[in-house]
């Protein structure tokens, strides 16, 4: 059957299977898998109410285009509302994108999503650890929940009522380590009640892309990608239209990352004035502003 519908069953001793989740005391014995998992290590789940408001599908679709486009694989659950926003802005942003569902991997919840369905499979992976025609029974969800938080580096709650099992979702994650963001919405809302709540209690605010990848850079390996400031600078860019504290700042900026602390320390300039040469630069197209506040010259 699995040859058949173009599912693979991996286990937790093959290479393919997400090496976050061998980190979590109760991962699957085995997934199946629509799709393709090659890749996937840098993954943020966006989770939230399947009875999502028209501000909380618009940022949340933001977002993970914006995820998307920085290399990040977004992770949810394929659920109406907030998961499918999540799952369409990946997708908007080419990128990829992964859905767990809390059903067999043959019964697509909510059935509307079917093209949804295909298009995450075609684009990334729709998983689960539940055999095939398992029906989306309610006991399934928080089971389902745990792998969401457990396959990614961080969770982020866009939109959840106080009974929102998102929270469980968040619960999770706490519970394995994970960061926990919140987005933050109208005081009178329902559905900030329980981002608001998660703040309150410790989570991350998060207002734009660069709040989640300053808090998950230290998690991935870039010492690869650094060196001194300076070095690999193209000496062919025309800086005769620059200012002098312009020419100064992009003779410290290479074809690898640069921190601004590197640049603090080498120009001497605050970072109020740094910020501002950085961003003329940026707008200019002499370099590029990658995650984490590093800088790179732009090809």
């Amino acid at each position: 059957l699995a040859d058949k519908s173009n599912v693979s069953i991996i286990t937790s001793s093959d290479t393919l299977d997400p090496k976050n989740l061998l980190n979590i005391y109760d991962y699957p014995p085995l997934l199946y898998v629509k799709g393709s998992l090659t890749g996937d290590d840098v993954n943020i789940a966006v989770v939230g109410s399947r009875v999502a408001s028209t501000y909380g599908k618009f940022i949340t679709e933001r977002l993970c285009r914006e995820l998307a486009m920085k290399g990040v694989t977004v992770v949810s659950g394929m659920a109406r509302g907030i998961d499918s926003a999540a799952h369409r802005g990946a997708l908007a942003g080419k990128g990829r994108t992964i859905a767990v569902l809390g059903s067999g991997i043959d019964v697509i919840y909510p059935p509307e999503n079917r093209k949804l369905y295909e298009k995450i499979s075609a684009n990334g992976a729709v998983i689960t650890e539940f055999p095939f025609s398992t029906e989306p029974a309610g006991p399934n969800f928080p089971s389902r929940n745990r792998i969401i938080s457990g396959i990614s580096l961080g969770v982020v709650v866009a939109e959840a009522n106080e009974k929102s099992g998102s929270l469980i979702t968040a619960r999770s994650a706490l519970e394995q380590g994970r960061d926990v963001f919140a987005i933050p919405g109208g005081i009178d809302a329902p559905g900030s009640r329980g981002t608001h709540k998660l703040i309150k209690e410790g989570a991350k605010l998060c207002e734009n892309v660069y709040d989640i990848l300053e808090e998950i850079l230290p998690q991935i390996d870039v010492a690869s990608s650094r060196e001194e400031p300076g070095k690999d600078v193209d000496a062919g860019i025309d800086t005769s239209l620059l200012t002098n504290p312009e020419a100064t700042v992009l003779k410290q900026i290479g074809k690898k990352p640069v921190h601004i602390d590197g640049l603090i320390s080498n120009t001497g300039y605050n970072a109020a004035n740094l910020l501002t040469i950085l961003l003329t630069l940026e707008l200019n197209g002499y370099i590029e502003q990658l995650p984490g506040k590093t800088f790179i010259i732009k090809e």
